[in-house]
């Protein structure tokens, strides 16, 4: 048997680096439930409904007119939406208004974009404490 010889192969690198840093496995896991309550048509309604009302909140009033829903299926749709960090709320007397939360689409954006952000970089500051939860 002979020995054969390799030719030598140039010292560089055989793919391209990384341009942002790579999802770990516990923001991935909140990212997802995220997306996956955005997944529900009649959540991803409700959270549009709340971000496009001046002043970028909305009462739970204005939200159930127009969707064919029942008020316990739409409260529990705005209960998923507050769990993972997307809407907050208030109780204002009779009524309760929501929020979008800007840092948690901040967060979705950052993913789906073709930006250099990575974790560190993401206001969390922002985020309640049920979201605070979810993305750590």
């Amino acid at each position: 048997m002979s020995k054969q010889s390799w030719p030598e192969v140039p010292n560089e690198p055989c793919c391209t680096p990384l341009v942002r840093e790579p999802l770990t496995a516990d923001w991935a896991g909140g990212l997802a439930r995220m997306f996956k309550a955005l997944g529900d048509p009649v959540r991803l309604q409700l959270l549009s409904r709340v971000a496009s009302h001046a002043g970028g909140e909305a009462c739970v009033c204005d939200l159930s007119v127009g969707l064919d829903l029942t008020q316990p299926t739409i409260s529990h749709h705005l209960k998923v939406l507050r769990e993972t960090g997307l809407l907050e709320c208030e109780r204002r007397g009779t009524w309760v208004y929501y929020w979008v939360v800007p840092s948690a689409l901040a967060q979705l954006s950052a993913v789906l974009g073709p930006t250099d952000l990575n974790a560190d970089q993401l206001d969390t500051a922002q985020l309640g404490t049920t979201a605070r939860a979810v993305l750590a």
